[in-house]
């Protein structure tokens, strides 16, 4: 026949268990996240005013205009629901020989911008990631561009990511429109810049959130339990708890280790196609489909990744330049994609596991097709074998 020490000594063990969860769940600085703050930037400018709006936009030789000294600055207020108001000020020179609004630009001239925003922490629709911003804007300023000031209204897109509570980095682009002056051109900013926090207030994120009602729902579950002591005849229901905490203490582990397997699955995945992706493609010389030192070099190492990881298969493309006619260029990237897959397989690569396709012409990576004239070093970059995971 149990005894009540008996009983009292079952409901204080469970009470225990309790206590020492309760005491390894803590609330950690990683639990928390910036509500609100000042910032303080510094950083570089890039202007686009070719004139042809959203095309080339890459083409930054041609078209950006910069300057290799820092050339922005920005201050703003942050607010808990997301909103930022910002003052930019930002200096640049129009460049000779850049394109501006459709012309060579033939004398140097300089660039002002004062402009004020307003901003939206994208991070409030998709949730809080703690190290990366994306948020969306507009505003309005005043501009002074290749000697014609304007009235500008303006939106922004960009992203901060943050290496810790402080310092982050940001990166913009920033369409302006002319307000009142006909003859003043709309343009690009891009901005990149280091940015300050100061003036933090922190709170906690969801997770956090969930964290501190959980630290809650154990507290209030321990003093259930410790009124519990003072009525032996709860016995029945005080072993049910603990066997249920129990329970969801296997199933809780039992889902750490399935993540973990997803985890480490993924890791794997992600390693392999960094490995391919780090050897580049391999490259041809102009009308041959023989393989040279360089490519065979590529080759090799994407052997090495193949022998290692037996289960992978690949997808190899074939491509060649735009010149020379059609007909000779699928000819012509039959050969490199068959040259490639064959040396694999004289590596030791099974040629169960590499398909292939030829493209000829048909997937330029650039702009240097039959109408467009490009430099050699151009084409060179379309004359290639790339290497696609099909199965992993």
């Amino acid at each position: 026949m149990k005894t009540y020490a008996h009983y009292m000594v079952l409901l204080l063990c469970a009470s225990f268990n309790l206590l020492q969860a309760q005491e390894e769940l803590q609330l950690t600085k990683k639990d928390s996240i910036v509500k609100s703050s000042w910032m303080f930037g510094l950083g570089y400018n890039v202007v686009d005013d070719s004139g042809d709006v959203f095309d080339d936009l890459f083409s930054y030789g041609e078209q950006w205009n910069t300057l290799s000294y820092p050339s922005r600055i920005s201050i703003g207020r942050y607010f808990k629901s997301g909103i930022g108001v910002e003052a930019v000020g930002s200096y640049n020179k129009y460049k000779v020989g850049k394109l501006i609004d459709g012309r060579i630009n033939l004398e140097e001239s300089h660039y002002y911008g004062l402009d004020a925003r307003l901003t939206y922490d994208l991070n409030k629709l998709i949730g809080e990631t703690g190290w990366f911003d994306p948020y969306l804007g507009v505003g309005a300023g005043y501009t002074e561009a290749d000697n014609e000031p304007r009235a500008t209204y303006n939106a922004v897109v960009g992203f901060r990511a943050w290496f810790s509570d402080r310092i982050g980095l940001d990166l913009s682009s920033s369409g302006k429109w002319a307000a009142n002056n006909d003859d003043a051109t709309n343009h690009l900013q891009h901005a990149v810049g280091v940015v300050y926090q100061f003036g933090i207030e922190r709170g906690l994120s969801k997770k956090g959130e969930e964290k501190l009602a959980l630290i809650e729902a154990f507290a209030e579950k321990r003093q259930k339990e410790q009124d519990s002591i003072a009525a032996v005849q709860r016995e029945k229901e005080q072993a049910n708890i603990a066997a249920r905490l129990v329970k969801e203490r296997e199933q809780a582990r039992l889902a750490a280790v399935e993540k973990a397997k997803l985890d480490a699955k993924k890791q794997k995945e992600s390693k392999i196609k960094s490995e391919i992706d780090n050897l580049g493609f391999a490259y041809f010389d102009l009308n041959s489909s023989y393989l040279n030192s360089k490519s065979k070099s590529v080759l090799d190492g994407l052997a090495q990744v193949l022998l290692k990881y037996p289960d992978l298969e690949l997808k190899i493309t074939s491509h060649t330049d735009s010149r020379g006619a059609s007909t000779y260029n699928d000819w012509l990237s039959e050969r490199r994609v068959a040259r490639t897959r064959d040396y694999l397989i004289k590596k030791g690569v099974d040629t169960h596991r590499l398909k292939i396709e030829a493209y000829g012409e048909s997937r330029l990576l650039n702009e240097c097709d039959d109408s467009t004239y490009c430099k050699e070093e151009k084409h060179q970059i379309n004359r290639r074998s790339e290497f696609i995971i099909t199965k992993f």
